[in-house]
Formats: C-alpha cells, structure tokens, sequence
C-alpha cells in the first residue's frame, strides 16, 4: 500500500514538472529546434548585444517583401517602445506572381496582415511557422469554397506558394519567434506585401503591372497605407477589415 502511494506521489510530481513546462523548453526538445539553439543562440545574442538591442526580444514583428525577396525581424521588449529592425533576410525564391492568393493552387504568396498560428519543430521543411490564412480579408475576396490553407515561412529554400528561406536563416527566425511567444506574445504579426514601396523601381514596376480587376490596386494602395505608417512612426497600425474584404485604417 505505502509503495502504491509513493508511486502515486511521484506520478502527480511529474504531471506538475510537465505541467510547469514553458513553451521554449517544449520546443527544444524536438531535435532540430534543439541544435538550432545550440548552433545559433551565442551568434544572436552577439548580434542583439552588437546593435544595442536586448536578447531575447519579447515582441517580433515580421514583414515579408514579395518582389524585393526579402523579410525583415522588427523588435522590441516593453508595448510602448517602438520597433526596432534586428536583420533582414533573403527570401529564396518567389512563387506566382504579384497579388494576392485567391484560391487553392493558384501559386501565389498571399499578401496582408497575418499572424503566426502555428510551430512545426518537425516540418518537412526543416523548420516551418504558419501564418494565419485565409484571414478574414482572404475569405470574402477569394475563393468560397477553397481559398487554400497551409501557408507558411519555413527552410528548404523551395517553395509553392510559402516564404522559403534557407534551413540557416529558418533556425534564427524560430528562434526569435519561440522567445516571442514564450515571453507572452500570442500573436507575432506578419505583413506581406508585393514591394517594398520605400523602394521606387519596386513601385514602378508595380504600376507597370496590367490588372484585369477593379481590386487589385485599391488593394496595394490600401496595404501601402499601413507600410506607410509603420515607416512613419515604427509602430504597428491598427488595421480592421470591412464587410467587403477591404483594409481600413
């Protein structure tokens, strides 16, 4: 009876350790978070340490540049403070073309304002954090009945519609996202947009681009609206959606 009790003891300890379990020590079990802590943790907190920031950042703010191949890491550790940019990545490669996704198999890299809804620590592609689509914007404006689903920022360099980078810049971005969401922030938001609309050849292209729609530009004039603001006061801006799938300010 006494060793049934013990038993019992130390299987309720265990439910209260495992209970007790932060988000960041549950990741780092899998094995490729683990050695992405391993090989890269020291190399960012130099980084941080280098650019007067401070490791490990408890917001992250993520926007992704479609033609410019690019996503940005914004930071910052108190709500009030502005973001700072930590580092800009190379995206590998573009799949589709500019504009947003509008349904299933249509390869496009979605654009608007996501967030992160997902960590896959066993992913196909090396590493991989998923992003909120079809957001609400995405299920009035596209596809009704297969908008697509499974979009992701992840490793591997390839990709159909996702944003690729190499398993290296993977291993940093989860990185920083894990710290994110361990500290507290819930929704790490990501903003994806065609250009760079800081970048003038970017915009000129753009313009060059012939459209078949009445959508497609007021759609990039109202996700430039939010780029602006953002540039402008390095905050993030509140965007709403309304009953036509259009963002507000």
């Amino acid at each position: 009876m006494k060793r049934l009790l013990v038993l019992a003891l130390m299987l309720l300890a265990g439910g209260a350790v495992f209970a007790q379990q932060s988000f960041l020590e549950n990741q780092k079990m899998y094995p490729k978070v683990g050695e992405a802590f391993r090989q890269k943790e020291e190399l960012l907190k130099k980084e941080f340490e280098k650019k007067g920031l401070t490791y490990p950042a408890k917001y992250i703010f993520i926007r992704s540049f479609k033609l410019d191949s690019e996503m940005e890491i914004w930071v910052k550790n108190n709500p009030q403070d502005t973001f700072r940019l930590f580092k800009s990545y190379r995206v590998c490669t573009l799949s589709g073309k500019m504009g947003p996704k509008r349904r299933e198999g249509d390869r496009q890299v979605p654009e608007g304002f996501y967030y992160i809804n997902d960590f896959n620590p066993n992913s196909n592609y090396h590493l991989s954090l998923g992003i909120n689509y079809p957001n609400f914007s995405d299920r009035i404006l596209s596809d009704p009945k297969k908008p697509g689903n499974e979009i992701y920022i992840h490793g591997n360099c390839i990709t159909v519609g996702c944003i690729p980078l190499t398993d290296e810049f993977i291993d940093e971005v989860y990185i920083l996202a894990v710290n994110a969401k361990n500290a507290g922030q819930d929704f790490i938001p990501v903003h994806v947009f065609p250009i760079k609309f800081g970048n003038s050849r970017s915009v000129d292209y753009l313009n060059t681009i012939p459209v078949t729609d009445s959508i497609s530009r007021p759609f990039w004039a109202d996700l430039r609206h939010a780029y602006d603001y953002f540039e402008k006061h390095h905050k993030l801006p509140v965007v709403m959606i309304d009953d036509k799938g259009r963002y507000t300010m």
